[in-house]
């Protein structure tokens, strides 16, 4: 696609293509090498929703939430009155932004539909975010209009003080709300798809933060389903009869990809539980049947305590990702339930999982093998490829790729048309990927390159261990060393015997030269709103402990 013009775009409003990165720093992105074609005019709401009631099957169950049951045909409808209440009577036209706040309730799912169909763009936030971190994407993407759940108004109105782009904010979620009022007039049940084209943005994705400051990652409308033609079509391989569900918000792309675009592209259909704790995960499973589960390392692990006398029979698929997944976790989990976890890489750069391996190919504490229509490699800091066993830079390119906005880290993410994931892996002989640290999160002491990862994992086996996070601390004799800050079980007191018994238990584990020669034990770990680990932040700790 690099070598060929733009579609003419459907946006009146230019924004998103104006600020797209320079044609020469995008990576490659191979459609047709994946096997992959879609029309120049697309839009992707009518392929993912319209699609099925032109087919007959506008009576499949959608959306599932507590006390609600929507059809294809209602949750049509629902984001057609939303998309006339945006065009008509909000002032939306095509290539908007237009930022949206709140959990993963149906009218979430519905909003965020309608935002593309009309032809605008989605810039979907995690609900827990405060003002000040609203105030960056608003800023950046130059949003005016908000669509915000009722309860979370209040972060949202504060952030208009550092936000001025923002004009208005509309409420939903409720029976008095604005955004119902307006959806409930008269005609407003149809709505024609905006003509948009195949590489029109549909969605400014921003960064979870693990390495600072959030980047806005810039989407078309070929890339909502290329993740579902690739992934979900060859790896995943779920089925129309598939409910599912999980932990992971909306605004963040596992979430997206994994509760709504997955099940969509199939006619399957989404639980959405109010909450997504491990506790309810396991109530949705066992109330609605549910089939498919995608939720983080650290879920599995916690869910694994709340299985007893429930009836999650009808589990099939567990699929893992968001960050590392510890092979005593994949263990115990498919000890107790027979199933084996789904491990996978993804990037909100990228969409969703480009590495997994569908589950008759799993290699336990193998990430796995490239999704088909995506290519990965193994590169030094040069971008040359290394043999296979050695560690090395992750750089992946396919259908989906890296294109920022507004940003010059888009030189560092891509080089030669190759993504360059901020991974090290190493690829074995047979092609599977085996994930060895985030780039920046390796650990150089004596001399020696530990893995901050590998040290959690082995941590993570020791009962008392609840949570734990690894980083380097400096040294003046070392360089560095390793530095565990560890989250104990409920009961469980920190004292100098417990760390002693956390340095012997790793030294048996791995190689003792990797073992933690520092410990903190801390209530809490800092996490973005996705729950990822925030490693950079414990480096800041431990310089500071100095």
């Amino acid at each position: 696609m690099t070598a060929t013009a733009f579609a003419r775009s459907g946006h009146e409003d230019s924004f998103a293509r104006d600020n797209l990165p320079p044609r020469e720093s995008w990576p490659d992105l191979r459609l047709q090498e994946a096997g992959l074609s879609y029309p120049e005019r697309l839009n992707c709401v009518s392929e993912l929703l319209g699609r099925h009631l032109a087919e007959g099957r506008g009576t499949h169950t959608a959306v599932i939430a507590t006390d609600l049951h929507w059809s294809y045909a209602d949750l049509a409808e629902k984001v057609n009155r939303i998309a006339n209440a945006l065009t008509r009577d909000l002032g939306m036209v095509s290539g908007n932004r237009v930022l949206l706040r709140a959990g993963n309730t149906p009218m979430m799912v519905a909003a965020y539909l309608a935002v593309i169909k009309a032809g605008g763009i989605a810039v979907a936030t995690m609900p827990m975010l405060r003002a000040g971190e609203l105030a960056y994407p608003l800023r950046k993407a130059k949003v005016a209009l908000a669509l915000c759940d009722h309860r979370l108004t209040a972060e949202l109105e504060a952030a208009k003080a550092q936000a001025p782009e923002l004009a208005r904010i509309v409420a939903f979620g409720a029976a008095g709300s604005e955004l119902e009022m307006l959806m409930a007039q008269p005609g407003y049940e149809h709505f024609e798809a905006a003509d948009t084209a195949r590489d029109d943005v549909c969605l400014i994705a921003f960064t979870s933060g693990t390495t600072g400051e959030p980047k806005g990652t810039m989407h078309f409308h070929q890339d909502m389903l290329a993740i579902c033609d690739c992934y979900g079509a060859h790896v995943l391989k779920a089925s129309p009869d598939d409910r599912f569900t999980g932990s992971p918000p909306l605004a963040f792309t596992f979430g997206l990809g994994g509760l709504v675009l997955f099940p969509m592209r199939i006619g399957a259909a989404m639980v959405l539980p109010e909450k997504a704790g491990p506790a309810e995960l396991v109530d949705a499973i066992e109330r609605h049947k549910v089939s498919v589960v995608f939720t983080a390392p650290t879920a599995y692990r916690a869910m694994l305590d709340k299985l007893d006398g429930r009836d999650i029979t009808s589990l099939r698929i567990c699929v893992s990702a968001g960050e590392a997944l510890p092979k005593a976790t994949f263990d115990a989990w498919q000890a107790r339930t027979r199933i084996p976890l789904m491990d996978g890489i993804g990037a909100t750069e990228m969409l969703h999982i480009f590495i997994g391996a569908p589950r008759e190919a799993i290699r336990p504490g193998s990430t796995g093998l490239p999704v088909p229509g995506y290519e990965a490699k193994i590169v030094d800091e040069n971008g040359n490829e290394v043999a296979d066993g050695a560690a090395g830079r992750l750089a992946v390119r396919g259908p989906t790729g890296c294109r920022y906005l507004a940003d010059e880290r888009q030189a560092r993410y891509v080089l030669d048309g190759w993504n360059i994931t901020g991974d090290t892996y190493l690829r074995d002989a047979d092609g599977y990927f085996w994930y060895q640290a985030r780039s920046d999160d390796m650990i150089v002491s004596a001399g020696y390159n530990i893995a901050g990862p590998e040290v959690e994992a082995c941590l993570l086996t020791h009962e008392a261990v609840a949570e734990c996070g690894v980083v380097g601390a400096p040294c003046p004799d070392r360089g560095q060393i390793v530095k565990a800050y560890v989250v104990l079980r409920a009961g469980v007191a920190g004292d100098t015997a417990l760390a002693k018994a956390l340095q012997e238990h790793v030294k048996a584990g791995i190689a003792p030269y990797k073992y933690p020669r520092a410990i903190a034990f801390v209530d809490a770990l800092p996490k973005t709103a996705t729950g990822k680990l925030q490693r950079f932040a414990l480096r800041q700790m431990a310089q500071r402990e100095v």
